[in-house]
């Protein structure tokens, strides 16, 4: 996303916030956006108790319907537009609506569901969508390393995996500058495979 004709406007690159129900996706986007942000919160009711099972949030109150939206400037050239994503499957429709034209994603892990993290990272990798994951640290929980979540989780060396406190603005920003210098170093390797030839050994003699 961009501005293409105007080189004064800012060029606004679109992010996705994601992981599992209760990961704190609604509390990274409101915590790092500049502005009051767009959320479609709804109160969670006994109805919903079979599709939603709250083992390990068990003080979830709410939970996203559609999507969260929030906006954080890096620079004087730079918007970040923050799509949160629902957690629930029955909410996945949305998600390839809500990553069309997205640069990358954040998949929020919390270590107490490590396991609701993983249908995120397998729609970013099988859309080849560049996301790293942030562990979110809750108070009282055991903190992992970052090396056994990305055991537990099945990454790649190239996925990094960072740590955050999905409350603190500090911790957020610093979670999204680890997501946009990753992908800036993805595209730049992808740009040098690219541009690398290598030399025939074919002279065409015979």
């Amino acid at each position: 996303m961009a501005y293409a004709n105007d080189c004064d406007a800012p060029v606004t690159l679109k992010v996705l916030v994601a992981g599992g129900f209760g990961a704190g996706k609604t509390t990274f986007v409101g915590a790092v956006s500049e502005i009051e942000p767009l959320s479609t919160e709804e109160l969670l009711s006994d109805l919903g108790a079979g599709a939603d099972p709250l083992h390990g949030v068990e003080a979830k109150t709410t939970t996203t319907v559609a999507l969260d939206f929030g906006r954080i400037t890096l620079d004087d050239r730079h918007v970040l537009y923050l799509f949160g994503t629902p957690g629930q499957h029955r909410f996945w429709f949305l998600w390839e609506e809500l990553c069309a034209g997205a640069l990358g994603a954040v998949v929020l892990a919390d270590t107490r569901r490590l396991a609701d993290c993983f249908p995120a990272v397998d729609f970013f990798e099988r859309r080849g969508i560049g996301f790293i994951v942030a562990v979110n640290e809750f108070d009282g929980c055991h903190r992992y390393t970052p090396e056994e979540v990305r055991d537990a989780v099945g990454l790649g060396p190239e996925v990094p995996v960072v740590r955050c406190d999905a409350r603190l603005t500090g911790s957020g920003t610093v979670t999204l500058a680890s997501l946009v210098r990753h992908l800036v170093c993805t595209s730049a390797a992808r740009s040098m495979s690219t541009t690398s030839t290598p030399l025939s050994t074919d002279s065409g003699e015979t």
